[in-house]
């Protein structure tokens, strides 16, 4: 089933009806169902597009977090070929929820960084929920300067509610991580595109988007802090 948000209790309730119908005519082939299920599509269609033409901030918000809305993963998988991923900051650790590594897109080298919240329960705590930790912004700063000795373009997703505020990652230099990787960015010799995918808060993702080009996909944010 799909995930439904608060706001879409309208468009939830005609799919509803509809997969009701549905199963009526599973189980009794003498109903015809068409005519009526066609005219509740058109219902569910129009009452969706409407809902998504007025939100307001909060409810874009909630989009932007969708539980079924695509993730870096997604994307590199669908965009990017011979994606060979890299791990590790060579100082701490590695850190699930940057992801990154060599690729092709559209037959050019590249390098491809990521934040990634993971789908599931495992994966999401594995991932932090995409709060990157000090080795993540490390780790990305190691893969920048590697594609600008090899002059690499670089393409970030952004999908963060912000950087990890545990005091662990305090401890490990989160505010020079952060800075560091925003520097870093800065100075990059080659191009940079950011796309923001879902949410961008704060520092966290500023680090991985100080971009030549920064977009961003329908009903994404990107605020100065995590709504």
């Amino acid at each position: 089933m799909p995930a439904y948000l608060d706001f879409e209790a309208p468009v939830a309730e005609l799919e509803g009806k509809i997969a009701e119908l549905r199963a009526l005519a599973a189980t009794d082939k003498t109903v015809s169902i068409a005519d009526e299920v066609k005219a509740l599509e058109k219902k569910a269609a129009k009452s969706l597009s409407d809902l998504y033409q007025n939100l307001d901030p909060w409810q874009k918000a909630q989009v932007a977090r969708h539980p079924e809305r695509p993730h870096a993963v997604d994307y590199v998988a669908a965009l990017i070929s011979e994606f060979t991923p890299m791990s590790g900051d060579r100082k701490f650790a590695e850190d699930f929820a940057v992801v990154g590594g060599l690729g092709r897109f559209q037959g050019q080298p590249v390098m491809v960084i990521g934040q990634e919240k993971g789908h599931d329960t495992a994966s999401r705590l594995k991932r932090n929920f995409g709060m990157a930790r000090p080795e993540g912004y490390r780790k990305a700063v190691r893969l920048m300067e590697m594609a600008d000795r090899f002059g690499l373009p670089v393409i970030s997703f952004v999908d963060t509610a912000g950087a990890y505020p545990g005091i662990d990652a305090e401890e490990r230099g989160q505010a020079e991580a952060i800075a560091r990787s925003t520097d870093c960015c800065l100075g990059l010799g080659v191009p940079m595109i950011s796309v923001v995918i879902g949410e961008g808060g704060s520092g966290g993702a500023i680090a991985v988007a100080t971009a030549n080009s920064v977009l961003m996909l329908e009903h994404a944010i990107y605020s100065v802090i995590s709504p």
